[in-house]
Parts: C-alpha cells; sequence; structure tokens
C-alpha cells in the first residue's frame, strides 16, 4: 500500500548492528540472534537485506567499534549504507538503493531503539515507505543516567507507539521476528 509507484518489493533493513552500538546493549545477543533469523530466512525467500553502518567519532570508519558484529555477515552481493545522522536515508544512498530495488515496504531491525531506529522508521515512513518494526530485533542501552526510561521501557513503549502508527495510503505496525511476513509484495 506504499505511495511510491513501481515499488512493490520488500527489504529487510538492518541498521547499525556493530561491535561499538550494541556491545552495552539490553539483550544484545537474543537481539543480534533474532536478526540473524530475520537475515538467513530474506536471503532463502530472495527477499534483499540492506545494511547500515554509522560511523562518528566513536565509531572510526575501519575500527573494531565500528564493524559489524561478527554473528552477522553481510554477504558481498547486499548492499552497504554508510551513513552519519541517526535517519539512515539523510544524506546516504539509501533511497537510490531501495529504488533500485523497486522496494516501497521496509521490515526494520537493529540498534538503536531511541535514536537511530526511530529516526529511520520515521523517515521511511514520511518518505512513503510502508514501515514494519520487528517487536523483538531492535535494541538500545542503558541512558537512564541521563533522565531516559530503561531500556526495556524504551523498546516497549517505541513497539507501541508504532503499533498503532496511520497515514494516508501508507502501512506501520510491528511483528515478532517469529511472526515476519517478508511477501513478495507490499
Amino acid at each position: 500500500m506504499t505511495t511510491l509507484e513501481n515499488r512493490p518489493h520488500t527489504a529487510l533493513l538492518v541498521v547499525d548492528v556493530q561491535n561499538g552500538v550494541v556491545e552495552g546493549a539490553h539483550e544484545r545477543d537474543v537481539v543480534v540472534a533474532n536478526i540473524g533469523v530475520l537475515v538467513e530466512r530474506a536471503r532463502r525467500e530472495q527477499i534483499p537485506v540492506v545494511w547500515v553502518q554509522h560511523s562518528d567519532e566513536q565509531l572510526v570508519r575501519g575500527s573494531d567499534n565500528w564493524r559489524i558484529v561478527p554473528e552477522l555477515a553481510p554477504d558481498d552481493a547486499e548492499p552497504l549504507v554508510e551513513k552519519h545522522y541517526s535517519d539512515s536515508f539523510e544524506d546516504t544512498t539509501l533511497e537510490t538503493v531501495l529504488s533500485g530495488l523497486g522496494v516501497g515496504r521496509l521490515v526494520v531491525a537493529g540498534a538503536q531503539t531511541d535514536e537511530c531506529i526511530r529516526s529511520t522508521i520515521h523517515g521511511a515512513f514520511v518518505r512513503g515507505y510502508d514501515v514494519t518494526l520487528v517487536s523483538d530485533a531492535h535494541t538500545t542501552e542503558d541512558q537512564t543516567e541521563w533522565g531516559a526510561p530503561p531500556p526495556d521501557k524504551v523498546i516497549a513503549h517505541t513497539n507501541l507507539y508504532w503499533t498503532y502508527q496511520t497515514a494516508p495510503g501508507r502501512t506501520a505496525g510491528t511483528a515478532e521476528t517469529k511472526n515476519v511476513d517478508f511477501g513478495r509484495t507490499s
């Protein structure tokens, strides 16, 4: 139901599952394992997997912190989009990559819930994409020291409000890893 013309396909978008991003994240191993399940299922179903990798002063390009976690291995044929802002679309090649694949629906997983995940799902939605957030395949670190709720509450709140997100001609929602339906078309 995307508002993007001639974009019938779905892609799995894996955002910032990098050593330095998820090393202290809530339920890191469970989330990374769920993302691994999604990646393997997408590959099996011939659904494009698009990787996003952040770099900044703390995630210096080429450093160990910058690398995608060892449990996940992007295939050489899978697009990798480098970014410097929270929204994976902002000043990147993501829109060009997705357009070239005919993608109008995104299934999103990764980190961090309260920054890059939220920015990316909102960025995709306002650009006309249908967006499914995988409710048990995104995470964040504990930022209660700075006044944020505990990580489990941040994740639960994001899942709650994304379940009910609406806009004309687009769909949003959440699904657990085991219930994700990539489908061939939106």
